[in-house]
């Protein structure tokens, strides 16, 4: 049975939803590249970005199941600290 997966991405402006029916075995790269994200959003680095299932980060070679809810993570605009800091201010 092929498993169906979700890959999600997300910004400020845009957030977006793909399903994609892999083949058994199939991985986070996998799902990634055969959804179509990487074209419509061409500045994704999954690389150096990271991706997660489910809220936990992952590794690319992580083999999916039917079900499972890919994020593609975006590069942080402020360190948390020093976020936490201003606003404590």
């Amino acid at each position: 049975m092929m498993p169906l997966v979700e890959i999600v991405y997300a910004t400020a402006e845009v957030q977006r939803r793909y399903a994609v029916d892999l083949a058994d075995g199939g991985t986070v790269r996998e799902a990634i590249e055969q959804c179509g994200v990487l074209r419509d959003h061409p500045r994704i680095d999954i690389a150096r970005d990271g991706v997660g299932i489910h809220g936990r980060l992952a590794a690319l070679t992580e083999v999916l199941r039917e079900g499972d809810r890919v994020e593609i993570l975006r590069p942080l605009v402020v360190d948390p600290k020093t976020a936490r800091n201003r606003r404590a201010r």
